[in-house]
């Protein structure tokens, strides 16, 4: 019999609903019913794609003994991390205060009342290398709680008071400088590994926003880091040469062995870091990698309503890797062939285009691996940002059509009746309200899709989100923003994400937006409201600055000379293309003609052509309607 959790959307969820286990989602339900039997609390937070959540399901939760324990002992709690963000990112704090180390799948238990008393990630079935087997420790969390109740809820509320740190953070009063920016290009050097590039050891994870803010430098120790980290990102196992895009992380030094699971987040941020690489420095593998990368997304990912899938899994039929992975008999060079596991091998070298396709029909005739089908807003406004850049970029209308699908697919299905974000929707349903990266990443790609289509319309809703935004979860006593919404479920503490891995915190990423937006609007109280997040992060800028990649990206433009571009007519129009050509971070851009937008106000075509208007602090030089007259700054 299926348990409660068949009624869920979440296809983490779903994929436990037959379990033995009876698993509540996270709710009342769950939490009354343990504060009425006086029973602890087992939450069990996991991915889809994730290949360890997977390994314990199949030994421990499809177990029936195991499974009998957990039922009569303990209530059962399941929750999808990409669902509910705020549930896992505070008790990911306490199990990393607990452990010195987190990850997924994330094991916590807790009293009736949500309080965290004793945590872990995987549990094996037996002891093993140094872990009590998982019946092992339920027994010992059951025995602790009959015999020693009182001392376990005690240490509970000692954990709660320590968890919830990132909410008490308090400003920094010294002045933003350019120092901070310097400082933190060279920590990020210190950490740098210069034989296959990222920084630090393995496992290596792909550090887009690290590499946004290096190519924000303009010195040839970044430029050398951007170079050989891209090139070894893209040489063939983490990145998937046969069908493009990267899957999530490499176990080794040399970017070559993966966790095979493919995110949208990471295809969405790699695809711009390549992007911008290429418009940098020419390099024409960066731009490969995109157009490979984002026609991946959109012939894996893509659904019939105009979202974006979350994830495909790295396990198909139980194995890990096993749709990515080839043998010497299935017509694949020898010398592209590097050994994985199982006897079989993965492809790393120069495939010509001929093998790619054939190797890529082939691949598609086996099993597949599973498809994390729900639309989450937040990492669908990542991929919007993604598609709408490098269809204009490299002029591609079915990646800009794509991207419009995308924006309407946010505000349609994604949005409530008084344009709130939903977190995520599947299958017609949609799942819980939006969470701060929900609103700051859809804000941030209808930025991008409004500089790509010119269309008004996209620059409205991104001010009209994220003004709602900073309705829903300031913080007007620290500043900066808070995970979930002001109003919303409480849990036992409140949370605000700040670290930028590895996708741009809400925190970072609205930051930037309000910079931007407060800029085209002429709002100083908009770039006010992004400055406190930088004031927050500022004291740790120094001591970890590849944590907050996003964040220096969004310093690095408040700190710059306020430039705007006015355009008035078809971005498509000779000055228009001319003027948006460059990488400039820097400069924020309005299209019009439209009402209500201060930029553009007062400003025309030219003699019934499309005219740019090249502005710092709002004070605009003469129109320009001729590419080759554009002054050297827009260029």
């Amino acid at each position: 019999m299926a348990n409660r959790l068949a009624e869920e959307t979440s296809p983490y969820l779903l994929q436990h609903a037959e379990n033995p286990v009876d698993w509540y989602p996270w709710g009342e339900e769950a939490l009354g019913r343990a504060r009425a039997e006086d029973l602890p609390i087992l939450l069990s937070v996991g991915y889809s794609a994730c290949h360890w959540c997977h390994v314990m399901e199949r030994e421990s939760f499809e177990d029936p003994e195991t499974a009998a324990y957990m039922n009569e002992h303990f209530v059962n709690v399941k929750v999808d991390r990409e669902e509910r963000p705020d549930v896992d990112a505070l008790y990911m704090e306490a199990t990393i205060s607990m452990t010195g180390q987190g990850g997924w799948p994330m094991t916590v238990f807790l009293t009736p009342d949500g309080e965290p008393f004793y945590a872990g990630t995987y549990f094996p079935p037996e002891p093993r290398h140094g872990l009590p087997s998982f019946r092992q420790l339920l027994l010992a969390v059951d025995e602790a709680w009959k015999t020693q109740q009182d001392d376990v809820v005690a240490q509970a509320r000692r954990l709660v008071d320590s968890v919830g740190h990132s909410a008490r953070i308090e400003p920094s009063s010294d002045p933003l400088t350019s120092g901070f920016l310097d400082l933190a290009e060279r920590g990020i050097a210190r950490t740098f590994e210069p034989t296959y590039g990222g920084f630090g050891r393995a496992p290596k994870f792909p550090p887009a926003s690290t590499l946004e803010f290096l190519l924000r430098r303009d010195s040839d120790e970044a430029r050398a880091m951007i170079a050989k980290t891209l090139e070894g990102m893209a040489a063939g196992g983490m990145y998937d040469l046969v069908g493009g895009g990267f899957h999530r992380y490499s176990v080794d030094d040399r970017w070559l062995v993966p966790h095979f699971e493919k995110m949208l987040y990471d295809n969405a941020l790699l695809a711009s870091a390549y992007l911008h690489a290429w418009v940098v420095t020419g390099e024409e593998h960066y731009r490969v990698v995109v157009e490979e990368t984002l026609d991946y997304v959109l012939r894996e990912l893509r659904l019939g309503d105009g979202g974006l899938a979350s994830a495909q899994d790295a396990d198909t039929n139980g194995v890990e890797g096993l749709t990515f992975t080839w043998t010497e008999g299935e017509g694949v060079p020898p010398e592209l062939l590097l050994p994985f596991e199982h006897g079989r091998s993965i492809i790393r070298g120069s495939l010509d285009p001929e093998l790619r396709v054939r190797l890529l029909a082939e691949r598609g005739n086996r099993p597949q691996p599973g498809l994390d089908d729900k639309v989450l807003a937040s990492w669908n406004g990542l991929a919007l940002a993604a598609l709408a850049e490098a269809a204009r970029r490299l002029e591609r209308k079915d990646w800009l059509e794509a991207a419009v699908g995308v924006a309407e697919f946010v505000l349609g299905p994604l949005s409530g009746e008084e344009g709130r974000l939903y977190r995520s929707w599947r299958d017609g349903k949609v799942s819980g309200e939006g969470f701060l990266d929900d609103y700051a990443n859809v804000a941030h790609g209808l930025l991008e899709l409004h500089v790509a289509t010119g269309d008004p319309r996209w620059l409205y809703e991104a001010h009209r989100l994220a003004r709602l935004a900073v309705e829903l979860f300031h913080d007007p006593e620290q500043g900066g923003f808070f995970l979930a919404p002001t109003g919303g479920e409480e849990l036992v503490a409140r949370t605000k994400g700040l670290d930028d891995n590895p996708i741009p915190s809400g925190n970072s990423m609205l930051a930037h937006v309000l910079i931007r937006l407060g800029r085209i609007w002429g709002d100083d109280e908009l770039e006010r409201l992004g400055v406190s997040v930088l004031r927050l992060v500022a004291p740790m800028l120094d001591r970890a600055p590849g944590a907050f990649g996003w964040a220096l990206c969004a310093l690095d433009l408040h700190l710059s000379v306020p430039r705007e571009l006015a355009i008035v007519g078809p971005v498509e129009s000779p000055v228009a293309r001319a003027a948006l050509a460059s990488f400039r971070p820097d400069t924020v851009v309005a299209v019009g003609p439209a009402d209500g937008i201060p930029l553009l106000e007062g400003k025309g075509l030219v003699d019934g052509k499309a005219a740019v208007y090249v502005c710092e602090r709002f004070a605009c030089r003469a129109p320009v309607t001729d590419p080759a007259a554009l002054p050297f700054s827009a260029r």
